[in-house]
């Protein structure tokens, strides 16, 4: 045997580094959180479509959710468990979405695949701008409805008028647009997310990969209508 041979079986195979945080695991973090977003923004479209009975239905609404569980919970204390799984919910789904994004694009490397042009493809690769936008909606919709932070609110907030601070945040044109313009790329993300989170969770057959798709477009666009159909009804006066 050669002294070369020797070093090289003398010399120990390094072992590849272990990833803190797996694809799998990211990918399914992703999946799950994903999932909570797309059940509360349906549900808060859902409770948002009240203000078509009223203002005192919709303030009755509002101030029913302060109220869930008591007196086993105190004032708001549903509200806050809710707030602090969406804050957690959050937290890890940028993470991942981060994190899956930096390994793609360093496998890539330097030549990337080009002519992707397939829907779902292009949905895909706007994923991580869409979630920017709507983190900064998110961020811009707390201090308008929830705080009331000026010149981001309405000049007439007043806490605990729910009715009156939504009808008169979107009598401003330009907040009516950035907010329908925001559901939009709301229905790009719902879609797309909803569809890629039920394949990570398991769903490969080729019927049941059907099914999915059509269920996360049917409830993307469902959050759509529903939500945009509220500031358009404002502008046009039949909700004042």
């Amino acid at each position: 045997m050669t002294a070369t041979a020797q070093r090289q079986r003398q010399t120990p195979v390094p072992r590849r580094k272990r990833l803190p945080v797996s694809n799998f695991a990211a990918k399914t973090t992703m999946a799950l959180t994903g999932l909570v977003f797309v059940g509360f923004v349906f549900v808060h479209m859902y409770g948002n479509l009240h203000i078509y009975r009223g203002q005192e239905e919709f303030d009755h609404y509002a101030h029913w959710l302060r109220e869930i569980l008591m007196p086993l919970l105190p004032y708001e204390g549903m509200l806050w468990i809710l707030r602090v799984v969406l804050l957690l919910s959050l937290v890890l789904h940028i993470g991942c979405g981060v994190l899956l994004w930096s390994r793609a694009r360093r496998a890539r490397g330097a030549f990337p695949r080009q002519g992707l042009r397939r829907p779902d493809a292009l949905m895909a690769r706007y994923m991580l701008g869409t979630g920017v936008v709507l983190l900064l909606f998110v961020v811009f919709h707390i201090l308008d409805l929830t705080l009331g932070v000026q010149p981001v609110a309405a000049g007439s907030f007043e806490a605990g008028s729910a009715y009156a601070n939504l009808v008169a945040s979107f009598q401003r044109p330009l907040v009516a647009a950035f907010y329908m313009l925001t559901m939009l790329v709301l229905t790009v993300h719902v879609a797309h997310g909803t569809w890629t989170a039920a394949n990570d969770l398991g769903a490969t057959g080729k019927r049941l990969r059907q099914v999915a798709a059509w269920v996360a477009g049917l409830v993307a666009v469902a959050i759509c209508l529903g939500n945009i159909s509220i500031p358009v009804m404002v502008l046009l006066g039949v909700i004042q």
